[in-house]
């Protein structure tokens, strides 16, 4: 964007890596720290049009994860992001920071890893086209990817509380295995590949570090990137 000054941060990870809880100790830390912060969750299942069409996606109201082209799921993703441009644009131009839990790159893992992996680097480069250039909404100064393996990831998503937008339990990508598998690999390939992405580890020794020190490693990421 033309006359930007502010800088987007993405966090992401696979389901269960602990995103939201690290989303909100980085949003307390900036905001005592005295940067002007806008927050995003995305999906937006409940105040957007489109945010809801993906809650109902997850819910497994249009059958099952396979049963929906990963073309057509990433549309309304896609859209929901696309709603909050504007606002995402004018935040930046003032020189602020903006704080995003998930992006389009949870649309490049999540959706790319359903596809067969020869047909993976197309999806991803039409993910960036979509979202970027036809949609236009800002490009992340930095990703986040917190690494939890999809085996910890699972038991961890048991253990999470009821979501409104399935009516509780886990959603239809969430109990997938063999999808969780597939997009942990999607999300180390585009960390390694991607110059932007920090893989930030979350484990030790097979036990879930504290998220205390793992809100160190991303701070200590994002001043390493010269973004705080």
């Amino acid at each position: 964007m033309k006359g930007r000054k502010g800088k987007l941060i993405v966090i992401d990870g696979g389901d269960g890596s602990g995103k939201t809880v690290q989303s909100q100790l980085l949003r307390n830390y900036l905001e005592r720290n005295v940067y002007k912060v806008k927050y995003y969750d995305f999906p937006r299942y409940y105040s957007s049009f489109h945010g809801r069409i993906v809650g109902r996606f997850l819910a497994g109201e249009f059958g099952k994860l396979d049963d929906v082209s990963p073309y057509l799921a990433s549309l309304a993703y896609a859209l929901d992001r696309a709603g909050a441009k504007d606002e995402m644009d004018a935040w930046l131009a003032q020189g602020n920071i903006i704080l995003s839990n998930r992006y389009a790159t949870s649309s490049m893992a999540h959706q790319g890893a359903r596809l067969p992996e020869a047909s993976r680097k197309e999806f991803v480069s039409w993910i960036d086209e979509l979202e970027y250039k036809v949609h236009k909404i800002p490009r992340e100064d930095v990703v986040i990817y917190l690494y939890v393996p999809w085996k910890i990831g699972l038991e961890l998503t048991k253990k999470k509380g009821l979501r409104g937008y399935i009516g509780g339990g886990q959603d239809i990508a969430e109990k997938d295995v063999h999808h969780r598998q597939e997009a942990e690999a999607m999300y180390v390939s585009l960390a390694k590949s991607r110059k932007n992405w920090v893989k930030i580890d979350c484990v030790e020794e097979g036990t879930i570090l504290p998220k205390d020190i793992i809100h160190e490693k991303i701070l200590a990421a994002l001043k390493s990137k010269k973004i705080i």
